[in-house]
């Protein structure tokens, strides 16, 4: 599935190419986030003018409303969005995580209440696998539980029991004879051994690739960083890994120099909607009263439709009007820096100088934080 082209001599970093049966992707990748099958407020053209290749959706926002079988009927979610691109689709796993006081967990899997009407629901391995069967995702991923941050020891151990048990139930579902693609989640919270023995259980399983969950659960940065630095280098070398839920820019400088090879997060739409624009140099407020006569773009070398066409005079304007338009062009311009970040990062690997790049890539931003 995945075919590395171009190692880096100095770190872990490294070029690939992913195959899907929508398409080629490049890799290190991000996937903008379309959790309910639309990347808020913008249309697949402008999603592919922003350089985006690989999308992501999620499985229990879409398992609520419209439904899979919906979708299904539709045959299947690219139709239904009308995006011809590969799609991810993640489990659900972190969003029943979240529910906290509405979900129990048994070993056959998670009773939850729906966040929308309050109606019952029960996801195990195996329904979860089907749902996403009926997405038609490129590229599903494993029901696993999200252990929380600071959790014991003994929770940690049975918790990612719980999840390898899963995935070799998600295996046996698994209707491999459709094209699509199936990950495991390596879990085991805060405790490297217990990663590690994750990683060596799921290991022995056929999975196509494997993702790393159960970060960004308010741990320290530190605290994340030390432990990827360690369990990355286990995972098997000639499948594609995966970095749930992370994507800040530093995040994804440090993951690709460790060997991660894709990325999501919510955070450049959901910045962008709420007016912080993110640039080689840091993330800016527009709301921020000394743009109000700004002539300048966003960013000066970008070459999205907002910074071709718009000051931050103007964008200021629209958010301090609330028009909806400033949240479509602070989208636009965070998924395009995003999407320039992981070229420029490509092309630092191909041509052996991405140690260079992540130098300048910090000392520009400390630059600016001087200032």
């Amino acid at each position: 599935m995945l075919r590395i082209e171009q190692k880096d001599l100095y770190t872990k970093a490294r070029k690939g190419i992913l195959r899907t049966p929508h398409g080629q992707v490049n890799t290190p990748v991000y996937m903008p986030v379309g959790t309910v099958g639309s990347v808020k407020g913008l249309t697949p053209d402008e999603l592919r003018e922003c350089g985006a290749q690989l999308i992501l959706s999620n499985t229990f926002h879409l398992y609520l409303r419209p439904g899979d079988e919906l979708i299904a009927r539709f045959s299947g979610l690219h139709k239904f969005m009308g995006w011809d691109g590969p799609i991810l689709t993640d489990s659900g796993g972190y969003q029943v995580f979240s529910l906290s006081a509405l979900r129990k967990i048994t070993d056959e899997g998670v009773i939850f209440q729906s966040p929308i009407d309050g109606s019952e629901h029960f996801f195990s391995p195996e329904k979860v696998v089907a749902i996403q069967e009926n997405l038609g995702s490129d590229i599903m991923v494993c029901l696993d539980e999200c252990i929380p941050y600071e959790s014991t020891y003994e929770y940690a151990k049975q918790s990612t029991d719980l999840t390898i048990e899963w995935a070799r139930r998600s295996l046996r579902a698994f209707s491999k004879g459709k094209g699509q693609a199936l990950f495991c989640v390596i879990q085991g919270g805060f405790y490297r051994d217990l990663r590690e023995y994750c990683i060596e259980n799921l290991g022995k399983m056929d999975f196509d690739g494997y993702a790393i969950g159960g970060f960004s659960v308010g741990e320290p940065k530190e605290a994340m960083y030390e432990l990827l630095q360690g369990i990355v280098p286990l995972l098997p070398e000639d499948s594609p890994r995966y970095l749930m839920g992370v994507g800040l820019p530093e995040d994804i400088v440090e993951g690709v120099s460790m060997g991660i090879d894709m990325f999501d997060c919510v955070v450049p739409t959901r910045h962008g909607r709420r007016g912080y624009f993110f640039t080689s140099s840091g993330h800016i407020n527009i709301r921020n009263a000394i743009y109000r006569e700004d002539d300048t773009p966003i960013e000066v070398d970008c070459d999205c439709y907002t910074c071709r066409k718009y000051s931050r005079a103007y964008l200021r304007h629209l958010f301090a009007s609330g028009d909806l338009l400033g949240a479509r062009l602070g989208t636009i311009h965070n998924i395009r820096y995003f999407s320039r970040l992981m070229e420029q990062i490509r092309e630092a690997i191909a041509s052996q100088g991405f140690e260079e790049f992540k130098e300048r890539f910090y000392r520009v931003r400390k630059e600016v934080e001087k200032c």
